[in-house]
């Protein structure tokens, strides 16, 4: 089985930062992308930023020169650091992993539980 677990989620007041944390354990044996989706309250769930496992990176952009999307190879965990956060960034987030459970499986999208980002006066 294949868990992803986040972290860092909160309150945060217009213009400050939050730091997200996604890790993936579990029978792991490659991971290619990871990334992070959000989805607020009556709207569609959508792509924040997306790393491979080189280190390319995709931001959505909404989010563009605020957000940085990072990742740890070695411990399986991708970041997201928000920064200059706005009302409009409020929403839950969503890690996704491209992950290969086995030597001979295949690729599948793995999805953490989410995490409630709140941005607000």
């Amino acid at each position: 089985q294949v868990q992803l677990v986040e972290s860092g989620g909160g309150l945060v007041q217009p213009g400050g930062s939050l730091r997200l944390s996604c890790a993936a354990s579990g029978s792991i044996f490659r991971i290619a992308a990871m990334g992070w989706h959000r989805q607020a309250p009556g709207k569609q769930r959508e792509l924040v930023a997306d790393i491979t496992s080189g280190g390319s990176t995709n931001y959505a952009d909404s989010v563009k020169g605020r957000f940085t999307i990072s990742r740890d190879n070695a411990k399986n965990t991708v970041y997201l650091q928000m920064n200059s956060l706005k009302p409009e960034d409020t929403a839950v987030y969503y890690c996704k992993a491209e992950i290969n459970p086995y030597r001979y499986g295949h690729y599948a999208d793995y999805w953490g539980q989410g995490t409630q980002v709140t941005v607000s006066s």
